[in-house]
């Protein structure tokens, strides 16, 4: 009997080969893969460097906003309205700095404002500029006025003093002065006499000198005779005349009809016992001026 499990020969279907066109398909879906990532990382890295690219413009524009922010604060003005329009412009870039917003955006809005910004702040500094040029000419023409005003004050009172000094000369001028002063005691019988216990009046004549500066009219001569001791003397304490500002004592006066001429003048007082033995001195007074001065003495002999 015929051993069935002995080797006889088996006999195989033919075996399967791999489609040529399934290894193409990979290989091209496999090329086309490759391809995209490539791109996918160039575009990406395209991205970046616009990113990059936009956030150095952003950059570069908002520095530039704010070194014109710094530019307002440096324009100085004495004008109130110029003052608050150029606050005004830089709390507005300082508003649109703190903007979040993307790149494209800021930088389309960084742009608009700066361009804008420019020509305001060069309307500014025209308007400062036209402002500080009026202000130094102002100032030199209120440099020059007061120069002039100097000048004339200068002037008015170099004009004061001139006037002045012409005036103290013409009042100089005008003074009535007294000459051929004499001062003479006499008795009882007119006769003249240096002892005391004779004296019975005192006479001082005088002349008033022709002057044709001084004012004519009705004139009041004021007479002094001052003692050795210095006392005045004189018939009441009442007898007052204004000197200088002050009222002083007198011993007699005279009134006169002054012409502008020369005349003579003469004044008498009594002895009411007053009198002392030496020197006294005579003084005449007109107008508020001393006129003239003289001297006599007592003896007791």
């Amino acid at each position: 009997m015929a051993d069935l499990n002995s080797s006889t020969p088996t006999v195989q279907g033919p075996k399967k080969s791999t489609p040529i066109g399934l290894i193409v398909t990979s290989v091209i879906l496999g090329v086309a893969l490759i391809f995209l990532i490539y791109m996918y990382f160039e575009k990406k890295n395209k991205m970046i460097e616009m990113e990059t690219a936009l956030t150095q413009e952003k950059d570069s524009l908002a520095n530039e906003l704010r070194h014109m922010v710094v530019a307002f604060d440096t324009l100085k003005t004495n004008n109130d309205t110029l003052k608050a329009g150029m606050e005004k412009q830089k709390n507005k870039i300082v508003q649109i700095l703190s903007i979040n917003a993307s790149n494209v955006r800021l930088i389309k809005s960084y742009k608009n404002e700066i361009t804008t910004m420019r020509e305001i702040m060069k309307s500014y500094i025209v308007q400062i500029d036209s402002l500080n040029t009026r202000n130094k000419m102002l100032t030199s023409e209120n440099t020059e006025i007061k120069q002039q005003i100097t000048q004339v004050r200068n002037t008015n009172t170099e004009l004061s003093k001139a006037k002045e000094e012409l005036s103290t000369k013409v009042e100089v001028a005008s003074v009535i002065q007294a000459k051929n002063i004499a001062a003479v005691s006499l008795n009882k019988k007119r006769k003249e006499t240096t002892r005391i216990n004779n004296l019975d009046k005192l006479r001082i004549c005088f002349t008033l000198r022709e002057n044709p500066l001084a004012k004519a009219g009705q004139k009041d001569v004021y007479m002094r005779v001052i003692r050795p001791d210095s006392l005045v003397v004189t018939s009441s304490p009442d007898n007052l005349f204004d000197y200088k500002g002050n009222k002083i004592i007198y011993s007699a006066t005279r009134q006169v009809d002054y012409l502008n001429q020369d005349i003579e003048v003469c004044i008498f007082m009594d002895n009411k016992g007053d009198f002392i033995i030496g020197n006294y001195s005579v003084e005449l007074y007109l107008d508020n001026n001393i006129i003239g001065r003289t001297n006599f003495m007592l003896s007791k002999k």
